[in-house]
């Protein structure tokens, strides 16, 4: 796909848009193609209303490809991309803050709040990293190049040139990050052996937001280890009822959703205030009374620019909040 020749607004990246046809495989290339770009339009979105599919051109300043603006009877390029800006309604703030860790020319590092996505999402368009950071900071061309969970907190990487963005990309991709981890749970039954390597093949239901162990081939690698047992908590401030508490220093080797809260719970030490595991329950994105304890606290890798070693620590802690070491 072509780079967008329309820049973010607000923050918010143009939506791509592929036309039917044209000689390159993809999805809708053995469909017809329509003759102009309004009757294509109402095709795509049936149930919009007229003025709503004409204001994709206008108020959405749709172009093709290579950013020209295109009008109702404009032909159809067969297969071609274009772009536009879709409306996005305002949603209520997630009210907390990203901290900065690290800047340079090629990388903007920050800690990333529990309860805050990290890019847009369905339910989340503004109120994410990427948007935040995009109009807080003036610089529109970030993009996170790996991503935390909603409720996960710690460092989160993000890129901001992207002539060189595939490169640091790229590590994630090729397993070239060490990340870690670090977790609270119950403390693990006596003879409980650590450090653990826990492997299992993971997949993830459609429509579903528990993760599942299933029979096949490991997909998912953790190494977890117990790094000591914690002062008894307040049920309030983690949402344990009882118990000791242990704080776990979790390293995964792959990179797949929900894999370190699966694993841990499949050793029957949930993480601390998870909504979704061993049960889920349906969790309000807007209730911020139980923070899941589990914290990015530190990334390393070598520069693909460089070649030199960097290593970043969060400023966060666990706790009743994730928030800056004293």
């Amino acid at each position: 796909m072509p780079r967008s020749p329309l820049p973010p607004r607000e923050g918010i990246s143009a939506t791509s848009l592929r036309a039917p046809g044209g000689k390159s495989t993809h999805d809708k290339n053995h469909l017809p193609v329509p003759d102009t770009i309004g009757q294509w339009l109402g095709e795509e979105f049936p149930d919009a209303p007229p003025e709503a599919r004409r204001s994709l051109l206008t108020t959405g300043d749709m172009r093709n490809g290579v950013g020209v603006p295109v009008t109702w009877d404009d032909p159809v390029e067969p297969g071609g991309f274009y772009f536009f800006h879709r409306p996005v309604p305002p949603e209520e703030r997630i009210p907390f803050e990203i901290s900065f860790v690290f800047e340079d020319e090629e990388l903007l590092v920050i800690d990333k709040p529990h309860f805050l996505a990290s890019t847009p999402n369905g339910r989340f368009v503004r109120e994410c990293v990427v948007t935040r950071a995009r109009t807080d900071f003036n610089q529109p061309e970030l993009v996170a190049i790996h991503r935390l969970d909603r409720v996960t907190a710690g460092l989160l990487i993000l890129s901001k040139r992207p002539e060189t963005r595939g490169r640091y990309q790229s590590l994630f991709q090729n397993r070239l990050v060490d990340k870690t981890y670090r977790a609270l749970a119950p403390m693990p039954p006596e003879d409980m052996e650590f450090p653990i390597v826990k492997e299992s093949r993971l997949y993830k239901p459609r429509g579903g937001r528990q993760v599942l162990e299933v029979e096949g081939e490991p997909n998912a690698i953790s190494h977890i280890s117990l790094l000591r047992e914690r002062d008894r908590l307040r049920e309030r401030e983690v949402g344990f009822e009882s118990g000791t508490v242990g704080e776990y220093e979790l390293r995964p080797l792959t990179g797949k959703t929900h894999q370190l809260r699966v694993h841990m719970n499949s050793l029957g030490l949930p993480i601390l205030g998870d909504p979704v595991y061993p049960v889920d329950n349906s969790p309000d994105p807007y209730d911020f009374s139980s923070p899941l304890q589990l914290l990015a606290a530190s990334i390393g890798f070598e520069d693909p620019l460089t070649r030199r070693p960097r290593r970043f620590e969060s400023g966060l802690t666990l706790g009743l909040t994730l928030g800056p070491t004293p």
